[in-house]
């Protein structure tokens, strides 16, 4: 989950199924993180586990606005797929890992601290996600 003012990521989960649990449990993970935040927006594309009954639950549970891009709509996903490109280019090793809780920690190091804390991005001017938020 990503929070689109500085890119930030703020949620996050794994599993070896993309269903609603997995994406259920990235929201919990992202508005526990955020501080329980009221008044958000969540934009998906129109995959199944985003369109579940689960999903839409916890989403009304939280109050949260859903928004959904239309079918084709494939620009309105890039910045999240571009964390995912950055993911697999800069951090992940090329042979993978070597168990599933290997790759849990390593990931959430990338995650939540290099790409939140250290790396660069462009769209915010050169800062890393976390010290934009904490300039505005």
């Amino acid at each position: 989950m990503l929070d689109l003012y500085a890119r930030r990521v703020v949620g996050w989960a794994m599993s070896d199924k993309a269903d609603a649990s997995l994406a259920t449990k990235a929201l919990d993970h992202a508005w526990e993180q955020r501080g329980r935040p009221k008044k958000v927006m969540f934009h998906s594309d129109q995959g199944s586990q985003y369109a579940s009954k689960k999903f839409r639950q916890r989403l009304w549970r939280y109050r949260m606005v859903q928004s959904m891009s239309r079918r084709g709509n494939c620009w309105d996903n890039a910045p999240m797929e571009r964390v995912f490109r950055s993911l697999k280019t800069e951090w992940m090793p090329a042979f993978g890992y070597h168990s599933f809780p290997a790759a849990r920690k390593d990931i959430s190091s990338y995650l939540m601290g290099y790409y939140n804390q250290d790396r660069p991005h462009t769209f915010n001017g050169g800062l890393p996600p976390t010290e934009l938020e904490e300039k505005h």
